[in-house]
């Protein structure tokens, strides 16, 4: 049996306080002075432990509150109350939730899976990911619970070109040349990010963190330097600035080269093949409209990996905007009706914020997927872009250190592993190749919908509107 396939954790607490929830109130005037104040009464002394964080002015109770609303219910005059904190309804945006951040921040410290303990308490159709449901079928079965069953469940996937057929000749010997593959053991690599602060220590703990897990990270080709030599077999070079400035010594060292979409990226691909065979290249474009077009033109002229990419948001361009999910299983299904699917690989990114969505993007016909804002959010990021306006950061991620970071990001994405593995096994999938593309064992909303009532005359009920 193959090795199983582990990360290792370990607990890495975040440097400044989280910001939680719920915030205590309480209100000293018209305080009765009772003679055993329920403040005294905490089984968990939080009110002995309040302080004052002078840099984020956050205050210690709110943070060491375990919510037993002990001292809310017995308060005689009704004093004390919780209520939501302003700051977390501040964090993110509608699609950056805080709900979304409190979670990444929960798995960067301690890598567990979040376990709600009363159920599943999300919203079962809406806009995104959230139209779209997995099946879990097999999860009364006990030996497919995808970690602690018989059988190991695998989640390597092979970026590069494959070959349909082999060729042998009148002796038996292999005269096809097989294309270079690259082999990571979770459908995940680290991308390039869309904003950030400035400072070095950024990427070198998404370096660091991709070393620790055995993927890989895209670096700008602007942004490599010399600290960075050690970790080039962890390097995807996006090769965004001019791909004829690299040496031919860092070509041959280099295991992948990102490509930006052009209209000679064929013969750039050639060119650096010469210089290193063994290369593989990505070719990068956002998707749009015509991307189901494009993917199977560069597919038939013999691109080996395509990497689709969406805003922080998951949509593609203005013009006709259309979440990741949806454009990608446009691609899929264009790429099979042309005959070419098996033949390249596909990588999609934005807006990937969950482990679910990892899924749901194979399930989609992605082969791997690109993160990018979760590994700064694992940081402590509050995507609240203040570094877009020049503002300084205010967790400082500018002078991270940056084995912290990549712990963090390490923990994250052992989280995000067994999560992947309990929703395979739920589908009763033991290998992820499988799961690519497999939309029969998925349900899509817009689609329920339109089945259940297109025969109604009824429109537009996403929502219950």
């Amino acid at each position: 049996m193959a090795h199983k396939y582990h990360i290792l954790t370990s607990p890495t607490p975040a440097r400044f306080k989280p910001i939680t929830k719920a915030g205590i109130i309480a209100w000293e005037e018209g305080c009765l002075k009772c003679a055993r104040c329920v403040k005294k009464d905490c089984v968990y002394k939080v009110y002995e432990k309040r302080s004052l964080d002078s840099r984020q002015m956050l205050d210690s109770l709110d943070t060491a509150c375990m919510d037993c609303f002990r001292c809310v219910q017995n308060c005689p005059n009704r004093l004390i109350q919780k209520s939501i904190n302003p700051l977390y309804k501040a964090l993110g945006d509608n699609y950056w939730t805080p709900e979304i951040i409190e979670n990444i921040w929960n798995q960067a410290e301690n890598g567990r899976v979040p376990v709600s303990g009363g159920g599943y308490h999300g919203p079962f159709s809406g806009p995104g990911f959230d139209a779209m449901w997995t099946d879990m079928s097999e999860i009364v079965r006990p030996t497919r619970d995808g970690i602690h069953g018989r059988e190991y469940i695998s989640t390597t996937v092979d970026l590069g070109r494959k070959l349909m057929s082999l060729e042998f000749d009148s002796g038996g010997k292999l005269i096809s040349s097989p294309p270079p593959l690259v082999e990571i053991p979770l459908p995940v690599i680290f991308d390039v990010l869309p904003w950030s602060p400035g400072g070095k220590g950024i990427n070198l703990a998404f370096l660091e963190a991709a070393r620790n897990t055995r993927t890989f990270a895209v670096i700008h080709q602007a942004d490599f330097m010399t600290d960075m030599d050690e970790y080039v077999p962890n390097i995807i070079l996006f090769a965004d600035d001019d791909v004829l400035k690299l040496s031919k010594e860092m070509i041959r060292r280099l295991k992948i080269i990102e490509l930006p979409d052009s209209g000679n990226v064929m013969a750039i691909q050639e060119h650096l093949k010469k210089i290193n065979p063994a290369l593989v290249i990505f070719i990068r474009f956002r998707l749009s409209r015509n991307a189901s077009v494009r993917a199977a033109a560069l597919a038939k002229e013999g691109a080996e990996v395509i990497h689709l990419t969406a805003n922080e948001n998951g949509m593609g361009k203005a013009e006709d905007p259309l979440f990741i999910k949806d454009r990608i299983r446009q691609i899929h299904s264009h790429l099979i009706e042309a005959g070419l699917r098996d033949e390249v690989t596909l990588i999609g990114s934005g807006g990937v914020a969950m482990a679910e969505h990892v899924a749901k993007l194979v399930i989609c016909g992605a082969d791997a997927v690109a993160v990018d804002i979760p590994l700064l959010v694992a940081m402590e990021c509050r995507v609240c872009r203040r570094c877009t306006e020049g503002i300084s950061c205010p967790v400082d991620l500018e002078n991270i250190d940056y084995a912290w970071g990549a712990s963090r990001i390490r923990n994250l994405i052992s989280g995000w592993h067994n999560q992947l593995l309990e929703v395979m096994g739920a589908m009763g999938i033991r290998e992820i190749r499988r799961m690519r593309g497999e939309m029969g064992r998925a349900m899509f909303f817009e689609e329920l919908e339109k089945e259940i009532f297109s025969g109604m005359g009824i429109k537009g009920l996403i929502n219950g509107k």
